[in-house]
């Protein structure tokens, strides 16, 4: 029982996480972008860079969340018995 609560508690704490992230990349780019608008507009769209690469360290961190968290061997076995009871009906 100890593991098991470990492991669900490690899932909590790592998608915490992404969330934590997630915010972040929401506020600070539309900070970004409401400076950009302020000052150098019509110039060159230089927010997009940072919204751009900081996209990909978030995708790749909500992808090494959902290939731990979500798409395990339990999901694995829910999602068949779901096809196999729709099949039933």
């Amino acid at each position: 029982m100890d593991a098991d609560y470990q492991r669900a508690k490690e899932r909590v704490e790592d998608l915490k996480g992404f969330y934590g992230h997630l915010t972040a990349y929401i506020i600070v780019n539309v900070f970004l972008m409401v400076i950009y608008l302020f000052t150098t507009f019509p110039g060159f769209p230089w927010f997009l860079f940072v919204t751009f690469f900081w996209g990909i360290g978030l995708l790749s961190h909500g992808l090494s969340i959902s290939r731990r968290g979500i798409f395990n061997k339990e999901w694995e076995e829910r999602k068949i018995k779901e096809y196999m009871e729709k099949e039933k009906k």
